[in-house]
């Protein structure tokens, strides 16, 4: 599948998922960039503005096997990856799989589990495989974690630790519609006289494989791969961050710049494919300073400062890539090979 053929299957896509989600084609677009980057995402924000919506839409739409964890307190490990037990009839243990193995896995209200149980996600979202009694056993392909939480509320909620947080590709935070698409979602819901939204799937497992490897040909270019670095290396050294973004981080933002360009019908990347990605990209990967807490700075205003702050390569792509300057250039360039 060619990058353009990739970009007007996402736009079918896109459309699909807004039968059901309103008011929401920004996030959305984001969601899809992160899952073609082969990365999991986490959906951050208050209760009722359609988290799990997003997560169901994206599994019916994309075609692929679909699983729901609530997470609770008293949700084991096992109860997460599976377990081994005895059967009586052959008289020998056998594996039983626990909701993990799917394609698109909804861990909802991640937080409300104690952080053992959230380690049990750590192996599979990073390696795509779970081990238990010393064998491992990989995760059907594509293998997505759409997780959930809740911010505001502290009662009966653990933290998510660093290296959980790391293994996301982005965090995302929703916020209020506006009053329009607010009327537009309550006319939606009246006329249809029915509470669920039937979709139509678009894709299935192997259509969405082969839009995966399409992004590996956006082309990006050396310049543009110094300034990811030099966006990271600024979290390291800001004095308002305890703990800057890890290599993990740079990865990320080049895998969903090329996204992002994807989405523009474009093959190659610019430096604002790079910008518009950034703080999602990074922003749940830095430690503030304990004292910005109490200010109530967000990460998400520290790296847009620093965003600002680092210098934009001044190359022009169209220029590296064979376009003369002042040349309108096609919106995607079909890649062979």
């Amino acid at each position: 599948m060619t990058p353009e053929e990739t970009a007007r299957k996402a736009r079918a896509i896109l459309d699909e998922l807004e039968a059901a989600v309103v008011g929401r084609r920004r996030t959305l677009e984001l969601v899809l960039i992160g899952i073609l980057a082969g990365g999991h995402v986490l959906l951050e924000d208050l209760p009722g503005l359609g988290k799990t919506l997003i997560a169901r839409s994206f599994a019916q739409v994309l075609g692929l096997d679909f699983a729901r964890i609530q997470f609770t307190p008293d949700l084991l490990p096992s109860d997460v990856v599976g377990a081994p037990l005895y059967d009586q009839r052959n008289a020998e243990m056998v594996f039983r799989p626990g909701p993990v193995f799917t394609q698109l896995l909804l861990a909802d209200e991640i937080n409300r589990t104690p952080p053992k149980t959230q380690a049990a996600l750590l192996e599979a979202m990073g390696e795509g495989q779970v081990s238990v009694d010393g064998e491992s056993r990989r995760l059907p392909q594509p293998f997505v974690v759409l997780a959930t939480d809740n911010p505001i509320e502290y009662e009966g909620t653990y933290e998510l630790p660093e290296a959980q947080l790391d293994r996301f590709l982005m965090r995302l935070r929703l916020g209020y519609l506006t009053a329009n698409d607010e009327t537009d979602m309550l006319r939606r819901r009246v006329e249809r006289a029915a509470e669920q939204v039937a979709l139509t799937p678009v894709t299935d497992a192997a259509g969405l494989l082969a839009m995966r490897e399409s992004l590996e040909r956006i082309e990006i270019s050396d310049d543009l791969l110094d300034y990811v670095i030099a966006i990271v290396t600024a979290t390291r050294r800001d004095p308002q961050i305890q703990v800057g973004a890890s290599p993990r981080g740079g990865l990320a933002l080049v895998q969903l710049a090329r996204g992002q360009a994807l989405l523009h019908e474009r093959d190659y990347v610019v430096p604002d494919d790079i910008k518009q990605v950034a703080v999602p990209a990074l922003a749940h990967r830095i430690t503030l300073r304990p004292e910005l807490w109490v200010r109530q700075v967000s990460a998400d205003d520290v790296v847009s400062r620093l965003l600002a702050g680092v210098p934009t390569p001044r190359t022009d792509p169209r220029t590296a890539h064979g376009t003369a300057p002042g040349a309108v250039r096609p919106p995607a360039r079909q890649v062979t090979g």
